[in-house]
């Protein structure tokens, strides 16, 4: 719990309402913050107690004022990651819209702050807002005050400074790790490296206010794993110290998060500009904002030595194997899905859906696209790249903060190559699901495209030993054996083609002595009752991808400029 005051001065003569925000930047769906605020009570500038009458679950209005209202209440808050906020003696991990209220009428006005860190536990404070004195901070406006979240704990400090347009800027890794700050030499130096290469994509740093940009990392074990992008910091969440494994499973939300300082924090969608407080903001671009940023992500980690470039080939199997396996490619294009955020992103629900088969995530369909277009652009006449395509999109919307429609970006790409070349490539992947040709371009950078299962047998579903049985845990992917079979998720499979299906037996082990088109009997239990059905094994459908051993030169020079270090 946290006990929070907020003073509100030069107020008209009106009621004051005020609200807990449902949302919170960076994030699409809906948070009832408001849940955690109880004992909430008000009073003008003599300390006479004022009326509060709740408008809605949200909003407390407040009459009867002298021009000042001074309102407390009590905060719990108990999970930190980049939407919630955690107060305990390990910290007061603190996101504003999960822990302030706010005055919608007087968005405009400035906000000064003062913490109280417990000075015991050898709390320090550290965030993006300006710093006045003392633990007293400053913000602009509500809009710059929401995008500012703080890690107020015994943490540690990196900095480093780099030259960007002849300006210095201080780039801050705030650590706070439970028991020991081991390993975090090593890992700043990770960081560096990749702060340099996403610099060298778009060409230069943002011009970041107050010259400083600030990762906070939370790395203890009453963290949830997360990252969540602001303006000119990051939160940072993980249960992995960096000597136990933190520093290679960590970095990758490292590279992924500073890279939203270009990409959605100042190239950003007109959708979510001004960004809505009070409801859902939905936006179409998260494939492009979200996605190719995704892309970018494990590339920068090859570009930086982090990874290799048998392990950065190695990896694109994955993404590729879930956006283009996916049957959900039939119902909606790279734009629903991205309107599907307000539903996935982080948001609760308590009935069943049918994800598998209708959602393919708006990170990794942009990532598959975000490779497609890069490949694509690297094999014209005129070579091309996505980095001089990014580098267009940020001189042309966000270095002076411009914000972008879906037909800019189309525009912007025709303008880059020709016309037709956006629209076939808008028309055939963005406004539809076609699957690019994949094996072509990626045998143009040396990277074999293989589905090396095809002659394997395949269920299409997660199968689960549980009580002895086979337990289908996941819907069946539409088309695929179970589904055909009509087998749902939660049956229990008590034996195919007369085996039992038991802890004995894996899934795996069996389907090596079936082959696609043989067709078997299925006993199940559904529901308590022992059902039969015929069920036909399809193909398995997975994709692999790896560095070829022998390319032709004109691959291997291709893929020396797509996967190299670059510089500024």
């Amino acid at each position: 719990e946290a006990v929070i005051t907020a003073v509100f001065h030069d107020l008209d003569d009106k009621i004051l309402s005020v609200r807990m925000s449902r949302t919170s930047p960076g994030r699409y769906a809906i948070h009832e913050f408001a849940k955690n605020v109880y004992g909430l009570r008000a009073e003008d500038s003599q300390g006479k107690k004022l009326k509060v009458n709740r408008h809605d679950p949200y909003q407390w209005d407040i009459e009867g004022h002298d021009g000042t209202v001074k309102i407390t209440y009590t905060l719990f808050a108990n999970r930190a990651d980049g939407t919630y906020s955690q107060i305990d003696e390990t910290h007061a991990h603190l996101n504003m819209p999960a822990t302030f209220i706010y005055a919608p009428d007087y968005a405009d006005r400035p906000i000064q702050i003062k913490f109280h860190p417990r000075e015991d536990l050898k709390w320090k404070i550290a965030t993006q807002l300006k710093h006045l004195e003392g633990n007293l901070y400053y913000s602009d406006n509500l809009d710059y005050f929401m995008d500012s979240p703080a890690e107020i704990s015994d943490h540690e400090i990196k900095s480093f400074v780099i030259k960007s347009d002849h300006k210095d800027h201080t780039i801050n890794f705030v650590l706070h790790q439970a028991d020991n700050h081991e390993g975090f030499d090593v890992y700043f130096e990770l960081v560096k490296r990749i702060v340099e290469q996403e610099a060298a994509v778009f060409g230069t740093l943002p011009d970041f206010d107050f010259g400083a940009y600030h990762f906070l990392a939370c790395y203890i074990p009453n963290a949830s794993g997360d990252g969540m992008e602001h303006r000119n910091s990051t939160i940072l969440t993980s249960t992995r110290p960096l000597d136990r494994g933190g520093s290679k499973n960590n970095i990758g939300t490292v590279a992924h998060e500073f890279f939203h300082a270009w990409n959605v924090e100042r190239i950003r969608p007109k959708s979510l500009e001004p960004f809505d407080f009070k409801d859902a903001n939905l936006s179409g671009e998260l494939w492009f904002a979200e996605g190719f940023t995704s892309y970018y992500t494990d590339l920068i980690l090859c570009r930086a030595g982090i990874i290799t470039k048998e392990q950065y080939a190695k990896s694109l199997s994955g993404v590729l194997n879930y956006v283009w396996n996916s049957p959900a490619r039939d119902y909606f294009n790279v734009v629903e899905m991205s309107y599907q955020a307000t539903f996935v992103d982080a948001a609760t629900s308590i009935d069943p859906v049918n994800r598998e088969n209708t959602f393919i995530s708006y990170y990794s369909y942009g990532n598959a696209l975000g490779l497609a277009l890069d490949l694509s652009l690297r094999n014209l006449k005129d070579p091309k790249s996505l980095d001089d395509f990014m580098k267009l999109v940020w001189e042309t919307y966000g270095k002076n903060e411009i914000p972008y429609t879906l037909n800019d970006l189309e525009s912007l790409l025709g303008t880059f190559t020709d016309p037709s070349f956006s629209e076939k490539f808008f028309n055939k992947y963005i406004y539809q699901s076609n699957m690019p040709d994949y094996k072509a371009l990626l045998s143009s950078v040396g990277i074999g495209f293989n589905q090396s299962k095809a002659d394997r047998a395949h269920l299409g579903a997660w199968i689960t030993n549980q009580d002895n049985k086979w337990l289908v845990d996941s819907n069946p992917d539409k088309n695929g054996a179970l589904y055909d079979a009509g087998i749902v998720k939660g049956d229990r499979i008590i034996s195919i083609d007369g085996k039992l299906t038991n802890n004995k037996l894996e899934p795996e082990v069996l389907l090596k002595s079936y082959r696609p088109g043989d067709t078997v009997k299925v006993v199940y239990n559904r529901f308590g009752e022992i059902r039969e059905t015929s069920l036909t094994f399809v193909f398995d459908p997975a994709y692999e991808t790896f560095l070829e051993e022998h390319p032709d030169q004109k691959a291997k020079k291709r893929q020396h400029k797509w996967l190299n270090e670059r510089s500024r």
